[in-house]
């Protein structure tokens, strides 16, 4: 009873948990989606194609002027230089491409498509398989039980993976190489793939989509393969080969650390009737990425992108600015980042040797910061209910967090609750997302 009504003290007029300096991520929030929406300037909005092709451009220009050099001075003091700079710039390519997927590039869906498919084919990514299967993440953000992306898997599915499995997930760097095996054959527990029209991913009048998109893949690689037999295999995997994994590490260690990692909190997860489409949005967290921000077009602005994802990536910044005051704490402030931004790595590391599966569905874990310690417990409750009309906990509502697991530790059951029917969720949450 004394832990019931310390609870009920801690909830503001708002409905937010506060306790001194804490703040709980995982309360409802006090302000709607609209009131985010209405304060971003309405200029943030203006998708200019003219604009958006100039990054193309530029992009594209860089990339050939470094196969030049590349090709000049074929030094093995040059080489390590050009994997890094050239697989960076794959990596921001890609994100124009992913510009185009969410019709953030122009308002033109023909010239979305277009080029969309010319950005990703040339770096292997299918891009209506991969767009449709994003565009599922965004609609979903934060559902432990529909997301996409770097979902905490089931404790059930994690106790049963071999231990091949547990090191490729689990063991750096191994997890920032993963991209291409989640086209192929997305995550553990998931079927389906990127490239298969018949997929659960896709709908059957997305089929045709993405068959192009793999047509196109196809015809990508079949050129690097010619490339291969022209210009010798070593050296296309000097110039294309080293440059795509580093694009793939990119592109892991961005999204990965865009759902996970945060510094003061594990990110909640929700599902059920707790989840709603402004709760998981504001799950995500931004980044400095030092001077790379502006390379890779400030993807680094996940939480505003996130919320809102027909706003253009050079609208950002000045949007995410606008709409802070409305957050409140809710927005997690990014760490500054030197030029370089090693200091992400330590929140990499770490979430990668603690975050693993979600916890079963008959516990609910509650994040509860201690009076007297910066670090956070976690209590584990078994159906709890605390009464009041406030605190009332449901296994299928309450925010979830992930958990860590030793090999060793005793393996319990749990139930595996199958997903509702894909077409009528997404339209639930097209319609919930659109509403203000």
């Amino acid at each position: 009873m004394e832990k019931e009504r310390k609870l009920k003290n801690e909830v503001n007029a708002n409905g937010v948990v506060e306790k001194g300096d804490f703040f709980d991520p995982a309360a409802p929030p006090p302000f709607k989606i609209g009131e985010i929406r209405a304060a971003i300037p309405k200029h943030c909005w203006v998708k200019n194609p003219w604009r958006s092709l100039s990054y193309v451009l530029r992009d594209l220009l860089v990339v050939l002027a470094l196969l030049a050099a590349a090709t000049h001075f074929n030094t093995w003091f040059f080489w390590p230089l050009y994997w890094v700079a050239q697989g960076t710039m794959f990596w921001a390519i890609f994100v124009l491409g992913h510009d185009c997927g969410h019709g953030s590039f122009s308002e033109s869906p023909l010239l979305n498509s277009f080029v969309g498919h010319i950005l990703h084919s040339s770096i292997l990514v299918p891009y209506n398989g991969w767009r449709i299967s994003h565009r599922t993440h965004h609609q979903n953000h934060g559902n432990v039980e529909h997301d996409e992306s770097w979902v905490p898997m089931p404790e059930k599915i994690y106790s049963k993976l071999d231990s091949s499995t547990r090191i490729l997930r689990f063991s750096l760097p191994l997890p920032m190489l993963a991209y291409p095996a989640y086209l192929w054959y997305r995550s553990p527990g998931k079927d389906g793939s990127h490239f298969n029209p018949y997929s659960s991913l896709f709908s059957p009048g997305e089929r045709k989509a993405v068959v192009i998109s793999t047509a196109c893949w196809t015809f990508m690689f079949g050129l690097l393969v010619y490339l291969s037999f022209v210009f010798g295999p070593i050296t296309m995997f000097k110039l294309y080969g080293v440059p795509y994994l580093i694009f793939v590490m990119w592109l892991d260690f961005v999204t990965y650390l865009h759902h996970h990692g945060d510094d003061e909190h594990k990110l909640p997860w929700y599902r059920g009737k707790e989840w709603n489409y402004l709760r998981g949005g504001l799950t995500t967290v931004d980044r400095d990425y030092g001077i790379f921000n502006n390379i890779h077009h400030d993807i680094g602005t996940h939480v505003i992108h996130h919320l809102f994802p027909q706003i253009p990536h050079y609208h950002l910044v000045e949007a995410t600015k606008a709409a802070k005051p409305v957050l409140g704490k809710y927005y997690r402030e990014p760490n500054k980042s030197g030029p370089i931004p090693v200091h992400l790595i330590k929140n990499l590391v770490k979430s990668i040797g603690e975050d693993h599966f979600q916890q079963n569905a008959d516990q609910i874990r509650v994040l509860e910061q201690q009076q007297n310690a910066d670090r956070i417990r976690v209590l584990e409750q078994q159906n709890s209910d605390w009464g009041g009309g406030t605190w009332h906990l449901d296994a299928n509502q309450w925010p979830l967090t992930c958990s860590s697991r030793r090999d060793d530790a005793h393996s319990r059951s749990s139930s595996n609750r199958g997903p509702a029917n894909s077409q009528q969720h997404r339209a639930a949450v097209s319609t919930q997302a659109d509403a203000s």
